[in-house]
């Protein structure tokens, strides 16, 4: 089967479908915000629900193959982000912030120092708008009282 649009439409609804289930009976264990932790993976459901509709609607145009070294930056991608969800507890926000971003970086040809000196930045700027300017409580993993 050739992959086109109408697949990857297909496949979107699937997930859009997955999403639901999954986010739908997430629960804070108390409230402090009248939407709660099941707004987002119901917004972004929604969204790619309708992008899958459409691209199954739309039909059945084939989809170029992706260029040399894609397939490996999409994996690598996946790993990234798994890794970060991973460490994020245990390191904390800012350190799997600035480690995401300079791996990221670097896949896409960043040069080293440029990811660091971004990465790092990144991590502690949106670490104290968040936990600082917006009362959202990110962890501080091994950092702990430094912040």
């Amino acid at each position: 089967m050739a992959l086109n649009d109408r697949v990857l439409g297909i496949a979107a609804l699937f997930f859009a479908a997955f999403l639901t289930w999954f986010g739908y009976d997430l629960e804070a264990p108390f409230t402090y915000e009248p939407v709660g932790p099941k707004a987002f993976p119901l917004m972004l459901a929604l969204i790619i629900a309708i992008c899958g509709v459409r691209l199954a609607y739309k039909g059945g145009n084939t989809v170029e193959a992706n260029p040399e070294g894609a397939n490996f930056r999409i994996m690598s991608m996946v790993a990234y982000v798994a890794a970060y969800a991973f460490l994020f507890q245990w390191v904390g926000f800012v350190l799997s912030t600035a480690l995401m971003t300079i791996f990221v970086g670097r896949l896409f040809n960043g040069a080293w120092i440029k990811c660091i000196i971004g990465g790092v930045a990144m991590g502690l700027l949106f670490f104290f708008l968040f936990d600082k300017g917006l009362d959202v409580v990110l962890p501080t993993g091994i950092l702990g009282d430094l912040l």
